[in-house]
Formats: structure tokens, C-alpha cells, sequence
């Protein structure tokens, strides 16, 4: 019987990553439908992509498949047929990384979900095949000259922070399933307005403008395939860009950069920046932006008190970790809390 997990450390895996010589194309995608059988629909994909050699993170629910991954560059065409050979995937998008070497991810992970984005939402009348309209990069760009459009970020506040579209509004709440009722009230009194919603590759802005039609909103657009795939439109079509700064990702690159403008700036100085970083000191890891100078002054690190640490022996260090959730720091999703951050540490803020 096939392994249909990984047995190999994260470590071993990477270093193979970096030795590896094939190119490789990193990839987003994700539908929603209905799966009814997930456990056999989850061990099948794994064992055909783990053939292809394809690493990532995939998630499946009742709901449908949300997946971010790197396939080697001569086994896409494969890799595309396969997919398309599932019917409720034939002829899905797969929106292709930007900015872009391949290195992305060095294991294959599948992982069955309650849902493929975490919504809170428990109304059994709530249907997902009533959504809001796809626009395409040259629609959005049309919609939001006119400035009574209305154009609604649906990302985390470290996402915007380093990017989005002009004059954007962001949802400052900390997930998504908050974000989803805020939107609803923020927007109340713009029920008759047009509403455009994105996110990066599509999948939160597709969910929340059928939560906004749901809730008696009238003129809701989302942006097909999200940021990723606006900019893959607006290079094929020579448009200018709305969306200014970078576009955070989810995987080791934390960015692909879309125009020159850096809209950040570094959480330790404040000088210009967009760079994010995950903190060096291994019991911390607080992902933040950094810009190239206070990088190499604190050593990677997010304070006096990391950058001390990480010239502790090793097994000090591994003494300091223990029984500390660093899970909290990492994609921090909270603006309050980088803010509560920064002043204890007497950083600027934004």
C-alpha cells in the first residue's frame, strides 16, 4: 500500500529542495463544490500528485479544494490534465506565481478541513452558489475610476500593509470570520453601490461577496482569480496597475513585487520598507517588515531580547522555547497586537 504522508524530516526535505536542478512553477488554486467521499478524494489526489513530485499545502472540505504549490515545469502539462481529468475541476484556473524561482515549498501536504476558509458562518440558508460577479483587471479598472465604487479588501492587515488597490478600504479585524460580519456593517450604507471585493487569489473575496449578497447587497463584484491573476491581465493587456506596493504570499518568498512603490515601512525605524521577515530567534519567529539596515544591525531579529538570544548555546535556547506557542507571531493577523509590539519595544509606528 502506498505512504500517503510524509516520512521525511522538514529539514532533509528542504536541503533536497535546494540541491534539486529541475525548474519548477509555483501555483495557487481553488473551487468550491461539493465533495462528498473526503477522505478517499484526499488520499487519491495525494497519491497522484506525489507522483508528479508536486510539494505544497492543499486543503479539502465539504466545500471544495484551496491549494498553494510548486510543480516541476516539465510535468505541468501532467499535472494540468490530471487535475482537469477530476470534473468539477476541468478547466479551472490555476493562477501562476509572479515573481517567482520555484523554491517555494519542499513537501507535499493534503489536509482534510471543515471548510477551505474558516468563515463562521452557521446559516443553513447561506449558499455559495449565489455569489457576487467576476470582473477582470480591465472591468475593476473601469469600476473603480467612478468614485462612488466602493472596493473592499478582504486580506489580513500585514497583507495590505504592504500592498493593495487604490484607495482600498481595509477590514481591520483580525480573521476572516470576523472580517465577514464587519464588511456587512461597514457597508450598510452602501447597499446600492458597487461593491468590489479581492483578496489574493480569490478564494476569500468569491466567499464574502456571496456572504454580501446574502445579506441584501445589491451590486457585488469580486476580482477572478484575485490580485495574482489582475496582474498576470494587466501585463497580457498593457494596463496600468491600481494595485500599488507588493503582494504578500504565503510561502517562502512572503511577497512578489508588483510596482516600485513601497507604501510600508519598517516596524523598528521607520524608514521606507516592505521586506517581511520571520523573527531569526527560533522561539519567537514574529513575522515583521525589516528594512536592510536594521536587518543587519539586530541580526534578523525583532528585539534586543531575540537578537541576545540567538547567540545563547543551543540547548539554552531550546530551554527558553519550551512550553511557548509561537504559533501566535507567525502571520500575525492582528494590527492591535503588532501596534502593543512595537511600543513595548519602543518602535515606530506606521
Amino acid at each position: 500500500m502506498a505512504t500517503l504522508h510524509n516520512r521525511i524530516s522538514n529539514t532533509e526535505l528542504k536541503q533536497q529542495l535546494l540541491e534539486e536542478n529541475e525548474q519548477r512553477t509555483t501555483i495557487s488554486f481553488y473551487r468550491y463544490f461539493k465533495i462528498k467521499d473526503l477522505q478517499k478524494f484526499r488520499d487519491e489526489l495525494y497519491k497522484s500528485l506525489k507522483e508528479l513530485n508536486v510539494f505544497g499545502r492543499i486543503y479539502v472540505a465539504s466545500e471544495g479544494i484551496n491549494a498553494q504549490i510548486s510543480v516541476p515545469t516539465i510535468n505541468f502539462e501532467v499535472f494540468e490534465k490530471y487535475l482537469y481529468s477530476i470534473a468539477p475541476l476541468n478547466g479551472l484556473r490555476l493562477n501562476i506565481a509572479v515573481d517567482d524561482d520555484g523554491k517555494s515549498f519542499w513537501v507535499l501536504k493534503v489536509k482534510v478541513r471543515e471548510k477551505i476558509v474558516a468563515d463562521g458562518i452557521s446559516d443553513p440558508a447561506f449558499d455559495m452558489s449565489r455569489k457576487g460577479k467576476y470582473i477582470t483587471a480591465s472591468e475593476l479598472n473601469q469600476l473603480i475610476s467612478n468614485p462612488e465604487t466602493v472596493i473592499i479588501d478582504m486580506r489580513n492587515h500585514y497583507e495590505y500593509e504592504v500592498g493593495h488597490f487604490e484607495n482600498a478600504i481595509e477590514i481591520p479585524s483580525d480573521t476572516f470570520r470576523q472580517q465577514l460580519p464587519m464588511a456587512v456593517d461597514m457597508m450598510k450604507n452602501n447597499k446600492d453601490s458597487n461593491i468590489i471585493m479581492y483578496c489574493t487569489g480569490g478564494i476569500r473575496c468569491e466567499k464574502a461577496s456571496a456572504w454580501m449578497l446574502h445579506k441584501g447587497f445589491k451590486n457585488v463584484f469580486h476580482l477572478e482569480g484575485g490580485i495574482i491573476n489582475y496582474v498576470k491581465e494587466i501585463k497580457e493587456l498593457g494596463l496600468e496597475s491600481k494595485f500599488i506596493g507588493k503582494n504578500f504570499v504565503f510561502d517562502e518568498r512572503l511577497g512578489e513585487r508588483i510596482t516600485k512603490d513601497i507604501i510600508a515601512v519598517c516596524h523598528q525605524c521607520g524608514k521606507p520598507a516592505d521586506t517581511h521577515v520571520n523573527c531569526a530567534n527560533e522561539g519567537c519567529h514574529l513575522l515583521f517588515i525589516q528594512c536592510e539596515e536594521c536587518h543587519e544591525k539586530m541580526e534578523g531579529c525583532c528585539s534586543l531580547e531575540c537578537r541576545d538570544t540567538i547567540h545563547l548555546p543551543a540547548d539554552d535556547q531550546k530551554k527558553l522555547r519550551k512550553g511557548f506557542d509561537k504559533g501566535k507571531n507567525i502571520f500575525n493577523k492582528s494590527k492591535d497586537r503588532l501596534d502593543a509590539w512595537r511600543q513595548q519595544h519602543s518602535l515606530k509606528k506606521k
